[in-house]
């Protein structure tokens, strides 16, 4: 792709941005976002006590600290301990048919914010639409696990590591930085199965690569952003009292929903700059406007 082509992609991707009402997109996928994290959180619970790890969720909650506002992991942390201690042995059974119906409806909703990006209709039939949700939900949540797990994993996995297979001690001084590379490459191809996978258009794989790239670097600074501000600058306590948790939990959730999309809208406008204009649908038509914004 040329210079000029790549300028026009962007251009198109911010006035796309404005004309689907992507700000009022991000607002309906966080609040999906937030009905749908605490059934997978206490799933996920469920799961880690399966492992022979000692204090594995626990570790989990650990890192997310680091990512999330510290009044939305006190939130997260008494809601999921309060649940926990009163129905412990019934999540794995009862509860898993209403966590994966409300962790796939979530992913409905991506979805369908990703159609409009992508100026298609999503003309797959409920079951079909509602398998790939599901699909969705279990690839990409095993997926940041991975990336959680190796991240959680430290330093000295690097010296065990070498010490195992006989590797260099070049091996354990790169490690630190092997070990965040190999986490955000599985972020970066969790957003990527997003993108890949949720819209109902055609594309080859890598194709979904800059949105994943850009809306996963946009997670970081977003979640460091966000955090710094909730520390030293923001005071939701005295705004918001009880629910100061609760509005950094949805202002973080917002922002990441913004990002997201973001992604999507770069990626559609890349692959339609590549076409020159024709993007092949897998089932339908996609309406585009390229040449109209060209003359």
């Amino acid at each position: 792709m040329t210079w000029a082509g790549l300028k026009r992609a962007f251009r198109a991707a911010y006035s796309d941005l404005l004309r689907h009402h992507t700000l009022l997109q991000a607002a309906g996928l966080s609040y999906y976002f937030v009905l749908s994290v605490f059934p997978g959180l206490i799933f996920l619970s469920a799961i880690m006590g399966l492992i022979p790890l000692p204090n594995l969720f626990g570790s989990t909650l650990g890192l997310m600290s680091k990512l999330l506002p510290p009044d939305t992991m006190h939130l997260v942390k008494s809601v999921l301990f309060d649940i926990l201690a009163a129905h412990r042995k019934t999540w794995l059974s009862l509860g898993m048919l209403g966590t994966i119906w409300t962790t796939s409806s979530a992913f409905d909703a991506m979805i369908e914010a990703l159609d409009v990006a992508y100026d298609v209709k999503d003309t797959r039939v409920f079951w079909k639409a509602r398998l790939i949700d599901i699909a969705l939900a279990a690839i990409v949540g095993g997926l940041l696990l991975t990336a959680l797990a190796v991240t959680m994993v430290g330093p000295h996995f690097g010296v065990w590591l070498a010490s195992k297979v006989h590797l260099s001690q070049v091996f354990v001084q790169l490690w630190p930085a092997i070990h965040w590379t190999i986490s955000i490459g599985f972020a970066v191809a969790a957003v990527e199965l997003i993108y890949f996978l949720g819209p109902n258009v055609k594309q080859r794989l890598l194709a979904t690569l800059p949105g994943a790239v850009l809306s996963v670097s946009c997670w970081i600074a977003l979640s460091a952003l966000l955090g710094f501000y909730f520390r030293h600058i923001a005071n939701l306590a005295w705004t918001y009292g009880a629910l100061a948790g609760f509005i950094a939990f949805m202002t973080w959730s917002y922002w990441n929903s913004v990002a997201l999309l973001v992604g999507a809208e770069l990626n559609a406008e890349l692959a339609k700059e590549s076409a020159k204009g024709q993007l092949p649908p897998k089932e339908g038509t996609i309406v585009e406007e390229t040449s109209s914004r060209a003359a």
